[in-house]
Order: C-alpha cells, then sequence, then structure tokens
C-alpha cells in the first residue's frame, strides 16, 4: 500500500496549481513575475490578494489532505507516514509538470503539518519562520533556521517517529528548494 501512498501523494504536491490559477483565471504566466517562482506568492505579484488567496489555499491543501487521509483515515505511523507526508513538498519542489522544477514548497509544507498535527506544528513553524524573516535575509536562511529551530520544538512536544522523520524530509526539500538564497551569506536585518 505504501507503494501506492507515495507516488500518489507526490504527484498531488507536483500539481502546479498556482501556475494553473495564474493561466485560467488571469491569463498569464505566474512565473514571468517577481523571482520566477512557480508558487502563490506571484500568484498575488500578478492577480492580487484574491487569486493569491485561491493559489495558496490550493498549494496548501494538496499537501494537507492527502496526509491528513493517511494519517487519520489509514492510521499510518512511523517511517511510512513520514515518507508520504515528505512526498507533497518533494513533489512540489521537483514537479514533472513543469520539467522537475518546482517552487519553494512553503505553502504545501504548512499543509502537510496540518495534515499531520493539525495546527500544532503549523502555529510554531509559522512563528519561527517569522521571527527569522525579520531577523535575517535572505529568505532562505531564514527558513532554513525556521527548520532547524523546529527540532527542539519537536522533541519537547515528545513527537511521534513520523513528525522527526516528516522534519528531516521537509529540511533536506527545502535546503534543496532554497540553495540559491543558501549560496549567499547571511546577513542580519537593520531596523533603523
Amino acid at each position: 500500500m505504501l507503494l501506492l501512498w507515495i507516488p500518489l501523494c507526490f504527484l498531488c504536491g507536483a500539481l502546479p496549481m498556482s501556475v494553473w490559477v495564474g493561466k485560467l483565471a488571469l491569463g498569464v504566466d505566474i512565473r514571468q513575475y517577481g523571482d520566477g517562482n512557480p508558487g502563490a506568492t506571484n500568484v498575488f505579484r500578478a492577480g492580487g490578494k484574491g487569486w493569491g488567496m485561491v493559489a495558496l489555499l490550493l498549494d496548501f491543501l494538496k499537501g494537507a489532505l492527502p496526509v491528513a487521509l493517511a494519517n487519520f483515515g489509514w492510521q499510518m505511523e512511523g517511517w511510512a507516514l513520514a515518507a508520504v507526508a515528505t512526498a507533497p513538498i518533494a513533489g512540489h519542489a521537483f514537479s514533472p509538470f513543469l520539467g522537475w522544477r518546482g517552487g519553494k514548497a512553503l505553502a504545501v509544507t504548512f499543509g502537510v503539518w496540518t495534515g499531520l498535527s493539525l495546527f500544532v506544528v503549523p502555529i510554531l513553524l509559522g512563528l519561527l519562520f517569522a521571527v527569522w524573516l525579520f531577523t535575517v535575509r535572505p529568505e532562505g536562511w531564514a527558513v532554513l533556521l525556521g527548520c532547524l529551530c523546529l527540532l527542539p520544538g519537536l522533541l519537547l512536544l515528545d513527537a511521534p517517529l513520523a513528525w522527526l522523520g516528516t522534519w528531516l524530509g521537509m529540511t533536506a526539500v527545502l535546503v534543496i528548494s532554497h540553495r540559491a538564497d543558501l549560496g549567499k551569506r547571511p546577513v542580519v536585518r537593520r531596523r533603523d
């Protein structure tokens, strides 16, 4: 059954929802905006808040729904659930629909954690990302530091093996998807 779940979740994550929202609703290729990323941020840039929220929600749901179904419906656990939960994040970052290129995978990551923990880990991860986004740039360093700071939080929560395995897979994928930023020296943001 696991051999069916992993590719299914990968393909759910790989669906380029934001690109499709851009093409179908806005008539534009959102990769021509901002940083060229096929994610919801560029839908916000191209089409405003309304369409940006639609794209963000779709990217979130493509992680949340399959993982919640595996977790709560099929009662998966351990390394099997960690592999299933990592698959949508990897699918978004390496979408076969976009020539094995993809987005930075942040919205789908929050969806995955919602499917695993409901709101406990997404809230903690959101707070960590926010702190680091206001502290350091470029964004990739804030994401990496947020991921690293999440691990002690998971350990304090006595996280199950599936959560720890997902943290490991998530961190690896997010490091790869933010590699351009991580190749730059981190700089502390100045508050004047």
